[in-house]
């Protein structure tokens, strides 16, 4: 009586977490920050200088552009102009929504700026810097997202009578598809999910009820993610941007899912040795419990380490996503235990119509060779070495093509991977303006220096113009002995072209002012790209170094981890190198974002890992009655089939992330999947089952006095060969 009032006290106290933690979920997009500039330390030199700018002309908008060219593709007409001036004119008295006009968050008039070739015409709206990151009323859309959206209605409402096509890009414009592009994190990417993971659950349980008991469990358990983590982003304790969002989405319901399947695999195996299926379920859990906390302690020791990291939204990801496999792991170790026993002594209903039979006297699952993981298990006893190192050596031909990944950064255009009206808009402004005087680069040097400085900047290749800022009169404006010199580039600001020329005027100037400060959007992507390079080389040791001592406590050996590491590092390398072949020549991307490789690491080597654990805990336990070798052939039969079905669950889950059309979320999505793949099928099957089966008992060193003898390798692989004959 006292178990079922548990069950039903779990049950209520869940149902509670899904009903509030749903509504946190829906709305987390609120609390979201894709400013690049807030990411960035307060050391980055871009914030710096752009401090110090605010000196000479306060705050910095952010400009929304909007270019228009005839629809005949010929030249303006004296009636286009004046359709484009009265539109300025109703700009401001755009209805905000929230008792506001757009007059209210904008900044000085609105001109119309013809092009010299006369073929198009501009008109720079800027917005209220600290006005574009504020809500509009109660609705969570951006006021910078919602001016832009209201300028291209009445762009396309008012402009097309007087045929001109429109477009609405510069930074704003760019915030808002961003944004726009991150608004099917909350419908259309966490459907395709859950609709992948029933389907995989179907094929696996091949049952109609199961499936929906695990994947209830994942939701339930990012419910409670996220009414964790919506306050603290709402207070700014962190910072959560789209990517960190959709991430969170598919690294809940992944994880809780394997989890899921780790627990209700081992309850099933339980049920055949249990009349009662509470007795089980306590067995059960208690093998489960440990593998599950090992698995989850070392992707958030692994997360955590990204906290070291420079960029605000590098470090924010680690809590947030520790935040998340927290919350998997409480909803498979309690809400799921409550769901697969809500019918009492007829729970083995669930499992209908393969429901698993009392069967006290049959022989253990282990020792059934006849299974598929049975074959393969006497596989690997039988030739070790040849399927070890046939293994290592095709990882290696892979990984040798590591050096041509193309991680240097990409240009804010390039990020999108479908049609957007701010990229389109960027390609119509630099055929006839000169795109690169709307956000210059910003050069804070000393007075005396100012000229040779203005000289050195203008020698830059990429650079078009540079000047001094001067008042009204001509004069330079001088603050604390500094001016301030804006040079605009050849190419936009939102260019890795512009990029790139920051990188060369940085060099420039300090060459004539050591102390010199270059700011500007351009700057701020140079120092990002910069600040995510030292991060990998920082964050990467720490993270293995936090993994090998979990797996050490855990298995209580030191060649074992020495061991996963070793293989599990070769599997990243060989991942990243096919992911170079594929990104390069096959779908033709411009480049990666500098971050790519350090999340690909950081998820695919503490998740693949999970694997690993999930079966060298399982050999361990087979190992302390068989000895080595044979817990290695009785391990990788019992969990090749539950490990095979979670690899597969968390490859389909961050596969979803394709359809955010984003170039970071996709290339992050193809690593961590293909990855995971690599790892289910041949890292953890063939690799390490291999290297641990050749090595024996001296992989438990140097606590492995408790590891009993191994039997005369002859006659084990006698025994595993007469069991797959006569099953034959």
């Amino acid at each position: 009586m006292l178990r079922a009032l548990l069950t039903v006290l779990v049950l209520l106290a869940w149902l509670a977490v899904g009903g509030l933690g749903g509504m946190a979920q829906g709305s987390l997009s609120e609390v979201q920050t894709n400013d690049q500039a807030a990411f960035l330390p307060s050391s980055a030199e871009s914030t710096r200088a752009d401090e110090l700018a605010e000196e000479f002309a306060g705050d910095q908008p952010l400009p929304a552009l909007l270019v228009a060219t005839p629809s005949d593709g010929g030249d303006l007409t004296p009636e286009q102009l004046a359709a484009a001036e009265e539109l300025a004119q109703q700009v401001p008295e755009l209805e905000l929504g929230d008792g506001r006009t757009l007059g209210d968050v904008l900044e000085g008039p609105i001109p119309v700026v013809p092009a010299e070739d006369g073929q198009a015409l501009l008109l720079p709206v800027s917005i209220n810097g600290d006005e574009a990151e504020e809500n509009v009323g109660d609705t969570g859309e951006r006021t910078g997202n919602v001016v832009v959206t209201e300028l291209r209605t009445l762009a396309a409402d008012t402009l097309v009578d007087a045929d001109l096509d429109t477009w609405v890009t510069g930074p704003a414009g760019f915030v808002a598809d961003l944004g726009a592009a991150f608004g099917g994190i909350d419908g259309v990417l966490l459907l395709v999910a859950l609709v992948v993971v029933l389907v995989i659950l179907v094929v696996v349980y091949r049952s109609p009820l199961l499936p929906f008991t695990v994947l209830l469990t994942a939701v339930f358990s990012l419910c409670a993610a996220a009414l964790v983590i919506k306050p603290l982003a709402g207070s700014g304790a962190l910072l959560l941007n789209g990517q960190s969002q959709g991430i969170l989405s598919i690294l809940v319901i992944g994880a809780a899912t394997d989890y899921s399947l780790l627990l209700v695999a081992r309850y099933r195996e339980e049920l055949t040795r249990n009349a009662e299926p509470r007795q089980a379920m306590a067995r059960a859990w208690r093998a489960s419990v440990p593998p599950v906390l090992a698995s989850a302690g070392t992707v958030i020791a692994g997360l955590l380490c990204l906290l070291l990291s420079d960029l605000g939204s590098n470090a924010s990801l680690g809590p947030v996503g520790s935040i998340g496999i927290a919350a998997a792991v409480l909803g498979a170790l309690t809400l799921l235990p409550a769901l697969l026993l809500v019918a009492g002594h007829r729970s083995r209903a669930l499992f209908w119509p393969r429901k698993p039979q009392y069967r006290p006297d049959a022989a253990p699952a282990s020792e059934d060779s006849s299974r598929l993981w049975g074959r393969i298990a006497a596989a690997v006893g039988r030739r070790p070495r040849v399927i070890w190192g046939t293994t290592a050596v095709a990882l290696l031909a892979l990984a040798a093509f590591l050096p041509t990944l193309q991680a240097e950064g990409t240009g804010e255009g390039e990020v999108f991977l479908n049609p957007t009206e701010a990229v389109e808009g960027q390609d119509v402004l630099v055929e006839h303006f000169d795109a690169g005087q709307v956000q210059p680069l910003v050069v804070i040097t000393a007075e005396d220096t100012a000229e040779d400085a203005v000289e050195a900047v203008e020698g830059v290749e990429g650079v078009e113009s540079a000047q001094v800022v001067a008042d009204d009169d001509g004069a330079p404006v001088v603050v604390d002995g500094r001016v301030e010199i804006q040079a605009a580039t050849t190419a936009t600001s939102e260019s890795q072209e512009a990029t790139v020329a920051a990188g060369e005027v940085r060099q420039a100037v300090r060459d004539v002012d050591p102390d010199a400060l270059v700011g500007g959007a351009a700057a701020q992507r140079l120092d990002t790209q910069e600040t995510a390079e030292q991060d990998l080389r920082t964050i990467v040791p720490l993270v293995l170094a936090v993994i090998f001592v979990m797996l050490v406590i855990l298995l209580r050996a030191i060649v074992a981890p020495l061991l996963i590491l070793a293989v599990n590092v070769l599997s990243f390398a060989a991942t990243l190198g096919l992911s170079a072949i594929f990104f390069n020549h096959v779908l033709d991307f411009p480049g990666a974002d500098a971050s790519v490789p350090l999340f690909g690491f950081v998820f695919l080597v503490a998740l693949s890992i999970d694997y690993s654990i999930f079966l060298m805990t399982r050999v361990r336990e087979e190992s302390l009655e068989h000895g080595t070798r044979s817990g290695v052939r009785r391990g990788l039969t019992m969990t090749g089939g539950v490990i095979t079905s979670a690899g597969l669950v968390l490859a389909a889950t961050f596969g979803a992330l394709v359809v955010i059309p984003l170039l970071f979320l996709v290339q992050l999505a193809f690593i961590v999947a293909v990855g995971v793949l690599i790892d289910t099928f041949i890292v953890r099957s063939l690799l390490v089952s291999g290297l641990v089966h050749d090595i024996g008992r001296t992989v438990w060193w140097p606590w492995k006095a408790r590891v009993p003898e191994d039997e005369d390798d002859s006659t084990a692989t006698a025994k595993d060969t007469t069991a797959v004959g006569s099953s034959a």
